[in-house]
């Protein structure tokens, strides 16, 4: 089976920013691909070039075992959703809908048919007739995949389309998103800076860093085994250790990862369940979350690491912030990340 999306060795550089730097990936049907970082690390580069909107300087870019490097947006069997929707203002929520099909000039009963099954399919069927300025943020959203999606495209580009609303919604719309290209079995990749949103939606993720990828995995894969210290703390958020504290703490100067959900706080004086390891610190702060509380331990001058422990109405009261406190971990919780 051909990719749907492949990358093969493309750069694209503004002047002296190199916004891309060799970048290869491939990208099968049906996929959840989302390509995740931090602003200016290049993904949005990355989505431009799939879309047409933008010429690399060097590499191909193959959608379904074709070169479309220098085909134009609109002769890619692809379509964009942008974080700010663009809708029409003056047209119906219907017409916007159907205007690609009215750009190939598809006749006006075919075109309000199909706009009103692609509105029932992100369920906004009674909205035809209102004008965009009558939706909330997450209508918008929904009339701007509805546009998308209706002239079947094999690949739908997403750049950051859930970054104008807020957290509940956001969160709603994650679900939604989701449940709709399981339902269409179609390419969906996926723009955000957002880690949260990769982990949640994606099938696998690219970490992007300096027009690089830091690591390609699965979510779990990504959050479980980071290759490098980026990954580790841009994905979900990690104790970093290395040099002088690294071989304190384990013997060795190698860097290694620790999820802070994988630590455990003790009073001063508890002994560590055996086969783990510990090290004692100072409690400097607790940061109450209602279902966890994040605690931050310093365990020499130049290291703090952070605790994150689940809370319910039996955990016992945490030690007085200033308080002596053992740390104690399993050796195979850490994960030994690539040499910076």
């Amino acid at each position: 089976m051909k990719a749907a999306i492949e990358l093969q060795d493309v750069s694209r550089a503004f002047g002296p920013i190199v916004a891309l730097d060799h970048v290869s990936l491939t990208i099968a049907p049906g996929e959840f691909f989302a390509l995740l970082g931090p602003s200016g690390s290049g993904k949005t580069t990355c989505l431009r070039l799939i879309a047409g909107f933008d010429i690399p300087d060097t590499g191909r870019i193959l959608l379904e075992g074709e070169d479309v490097t220098d085909v134009p947006p609109y002769d890619r069997n692809l379509n964009t959703v942008f974080q700010d929707y663009a809708l029409f203002p003056h047209m119906t929520v219907a017409e916007n809908v159907a205007y690609g099909l009215r750009v190939r000039r598809v006749g006006a009963a075919e075109r309000r048919k199909r706009a009103l099954e692609m509105l029932e399919l992100v369920q906004l069927g009674s909205f035809g007739d209102r004008r965009p300025a009558q939706l909330s943020g997450g209508q918008k959203q929904r009339v701007a995949l509805a546009r998308a999606l209706i002239n079947q495209p094999k690949v739908l580009l997403l750049d950051e389309p859930l970054g104008a609303l807020d957290l509940k919604l956001r969160e709603e719309m994650q679900a939604e998103l989701k449940g709709l290209q399981q339902r269409l079995g179609i390419t969906f990749v996926f723009v955000t800076h957002d880690q949260g949103e990769a982990l949640s939606m994606a099938d696998r993720v690219a970490v992007f860093s300096q027009g690089r990828i830091e690591q390609l995995d699965t979510p779990r894969g990504l959050y479980a085994r980071p290759r490098t210290a980026f990954v580790a703390d841009f994905v979900g958020s990690a104790n970093v250790v290395e040099g002088p504290a690294a071989e304190r703490l384990t013997g060795r100067s190698a860097p290694f990862a620790i999820r802070p959900e994988l630590i455990e706080i003790l009073p001063a004086g508890v002994k560590p369940a055996a086969g783990t390891l510990s090290c004692s610190g100072t409690l400097e702060e607790v940061l109450y979350h209602g279902a966890s509380s994040r605690c931050h331990v310093r365990v020499d001058a130049a290291t703090v690491l952070a605790v994150a422990r689940a809370e319910s109405a039996t955990t016992a009261p945490l030690p007085a912030t200033g308080s002596p406190v053992q740390l104690a971990w399993r050796p195979e919780s850490m994960v030994a990340l690539e040499a910076g």
